[in-house]
């Protein structure tokens, strides 16, 4: 087994624990140590640099069941954090940065200016003559509807009128 001074190890760990930086495999295949090594000090590390109460570890929620008090209070939370910092919220609360985006996104929809529509604009116009047209089309439908079901009535009340004027002319 081979002893590594503190200072080398902690060179390692400093490597692995840098945004972006290198996996412990990575590191490992380039440094020559092993990797469950590697990853056996960056948990070490961390744990020293950890306080020893944790806080509680919340149930993860999926972001449907977030409400939305909720969601902006994690975006005002988020802003302004980067990296590490950001990363470290992001896990404590169970969130992928994606929904953190889409929810930024949605916030500034619901809060950006509204587009003014003048009611007397050309669209609206052509919305209010379309309704109109629409409106009418359904009474005439509405009445075709009624004169056909009043047409079979009558039918099935005097029968069909061809046989009875037939029948007169015929005497």
């Amino acid at each position: 087994m081979t002893e590594y001074s503190e200072a080398f190890k902690a060179s390692m760990v400093k490597k692995l624990m840098v945004p972006g930086g290198p996996t412990a495999t990575a590191l490992s295949i380039r440094s020559g140590i092993p990797q469950p090594t590697l990853s056996r000090w960056l948990r070490g590390a961390r744990e020293e640099s950890m306080p020893q109460s944790k806080p509680p570890v919340r149930r993860a929620r999926r972001p449907e069941e977030w409400g939305p008090e909720e969601k902006l209070a994690l975006l005002t939370q988020a802003e302004g954090l980067s990296g590490e910092e950001l990363g470290e919220l992001l896990r404590r609360e169970g969130v992928h940065e994606a929904d953190l985006a889409e929810w930024r996104s949605a916030a500034l929809v619901a809060l950006g200016p509204r587009p003014k529509t003048p009611a007397g604009s050309g669209e609206a116009r052509r919305v209010r003559e379309l309704e109109r047209e629409l409106l009418r089309k359904d009474k005439a439908l509405a009445e075709t509807a009624a004169l056909l079901v009043l047409k079979k009535k009558v039918q099935e009340y005097w029968g069909d009128e061809d046989d009875s004027t037939k029948k007169e002319t015929d005497k």
